[in-house]
């Protein structure tokens, strides 16, 4: 059900690679409450997705940009503007690369080539999508920002390697810069915990399928999926959360406030 939570609304979605990604189902709702927004990602990650189809079923126009770029992003933020006739009231920062984890390549022996390319990916480009607004004047008062992250920069996961550290920078950067936005034109900051989710990034993580039954049995409203992820960012997108900012949302069913239950005990062959 739609509720015109975004009536009016312009913004950008990065990061749409496929129909299970959490930001392609952010497209696909922020469509459903009324908004209009542009879409974009990496070009190398467009050769790999389906992003004109999303564009063609939201009605929305694709810009490429490499978020490391801050030429790119000047760009980005300039041709939105003038593709959707104004001023900017929500992005999605859904980016995220760790080579090191893809090499499989222990955190204690990490290439630190790779980690700083992951660190310049997957957290300085929120920094500097953030700049590039803020220098532009491009985001409306009351605006929204937000960026996906996970527990692992909160927790020790030993198999989520640099992607923690640079997750963890990734939440340090949306609290910094939500002060200085806020006070500025009271641009909201925030990022999103999300619960292990069938993503392609996600499914690519090693011994990711044990893992998500492990939070499924420790969260006790289960896992939240892309779509109630997408739903949650929704209403951070729109004027119900107007004085929330610079917050790390856990949006997980309960799992990060969990110490352990019944159902993780009887997988460990404890009677409860």
């Amino acid at each position: 059900m739609a509720y015109n939570l975004l009536k009016g609304k312009r913004g950008i979605i990065s990061g749409a690679l496929n129909s299970s990604s959490i930001a392609w189902k952010v497209a696909e709702k922020a469509h459903e409450e009324g908004a209009t927004f542009v879409l974009t990602n990496a070009p190398i990650a467009m050769r790999m997705g389906e992003l004109n189809g999303l564009a063609k079923q939201t009605g929305s126009e694709i810009i490429p940009a490499d978020a490391t770029s801050v030429d790119d992003l000047t760009n980005l933020f300039t041709k939105s503007q003038e593709i959707l006739g104004g001023k900017i009231d929500f992005v999605l920062h859904s980016i995220g690369m760790s080579v090191n984890v893809r090499k499989n390549i222990p955190y204690t022996e990490a290439n630190y080539d790779y980690f700083q390319k992951g660190m310049d990916v997957s957290a300085l480009s929120f920094h500097k999508m953030l700049s590039v607004a803020k220098k532009l004047d491009a985001i409306n008062e009351w605006g929204s920002v937000v960026a996906l992250t996970y527990a692992a920069a909160q927790r020790t996961y030993s198999f989520y390697n640099d992607m923690a550290d640079i997750k963890a920078a990734l939440e340090s950067i949306a609290r910094s810069f939500g002060y200085h936005y806020g006070v500025a034109k009271k641009v909201r900051v925030n990022t999103v915990s999300q619960s292990p989710t069938k993503t392609t990034a996600g499914t690519g993580i090693k011994g990711f399928g044990d893992f998500f039954d492990f939070a499924d049995a420790m969260s006790p409203l289960g896992n939240a999926s892309a779509e109630q992820c997408a739903d949650y960012c929704i209403t951070l997108f729109s004027d119900l959360t107007r004085m929330v900012t610079m917050q790390n949302l856990y949006h997980d069913g309960g799992y990060s406030s969990t110490g352990v239950t019944s159902a993780v005990l009887e997988k460990m062959g404890i009677d409860s």
